[in-house]
């Protein structure tokens, strides 16, 4: 995933998996004296739970010595998702529309590519681990776009020059294992989810797959595994993906308009 003198980003959520995730990726970068680490949070604007986490990341960056960096959907798109939500309410689309997870996804995205870019990075390290990785693989064929699993992968394709090739060196650790790794040294971070987490069909399956896991211990592992020896496949019968400039914010699209853009515009808040 990396190079001996990579200039490497870590998103910092505050909770355990990036937390955990930049000490040990400090750790290593010690034996690798031309590489170099920086950090970067997105606070999405969530009252009561991203100004806690908020600190967490701060901490342990200044307790690391890690450059930090703080950008927020405020300070992108305007607006918090806080108030995505409420106008999402008011226009009658609770329930029936997008949930505030995918508002957020996107323009998380959107934002840590914005900041990784900023800071001049060869790669945006993201913290998600087996779980993550295995819900969004069920995610994927229950929303009908099995072939998006040819794209969503380990080390992401590097597509355009106004993409940071993003990595994800923990999607082969299960959740307990790097929450074991926390507690053993004694970092700390947020343990509440995020209030907004429930509302999400990713919650349902990590339900599911938590019993199937109790059940046949190892299935995470064997789903993960599966996905990656049919990668190839998926990856040959997929169609190339095409990309342009937004015309609305010039950033990297399939289509005319990008998605960020086309949640905003929806809302009336752009």
């Amino acid at each position: 995933m990396f190079k001996p003198n990579d200039k490497i980003m870590i998103a910092v959520s505050g909770g355990k998996d990036s937390i955990a995730l930049l000490h040990i990726l400090l750790k290593i970068e010690k034996a690798f004296p031309k590489a170099s680490l920086c950090a970067v949070t997105v606070d999405e604007g969530i009252i009561g739970y991203r100004d806690e986490a908020l600190k967490f990341a701060i901490d342990n960056c200044k307790k690391l010595g890690i450059n930090h960096a703080v950008t927020s959907f405020k300070e992108l798109y305007s607006y918090s998702l806080d108030k995505i939500v409420k106008v999402t309410s008011e226009k009658g689309e609770s329930g029936r529309g997008l949930t505030p997870c995918a508002y957020c996804g996107v323009l998380r995205r959107r934002a840590l590519n914005l900041a990784a870019r900023k800071g001049g990075v060869d790669k945006l390290a993201t913290a998600h681990n087996l779980d993550d990785e295995t819900q969004t693989i069920l995610l994927n064929i229950l929303h009908g776009d099995a072939l998006r699993m040819a794209r969503v992968k380990p080390v992401l394709a590097d597509v355009h020059p106004k993409f940071v090739q993003r990595v994800k060196p923990l999607c082969e650790v299960p959740e307990k294992e790097v929450a074991l790794y926390a507690y053993l040294k004694r970092i700390e971070f947020q343990g509440i989810p995020c209030p907004y987490a429930s509302t999400a069909l990713r919650n349902d399956i990590r339900v599911m797959l938590n019993r199937m896991e109790e059940k046949h211990a190892g299935v995470k592992f064997t789903l993960i595994k599966s996905i990656e020896r049919i990668r190839p496949t998926l990856e040959a019968v997929a169609e190339e993906v095409k990309l342009q400039e937004c015309r609305n914010c010039g950033e990297p699209t399939v289509g005319k308009i990008c998605k960020p853009c086309q949640m905003l515009r929806k809302l009336d808040i752009r």
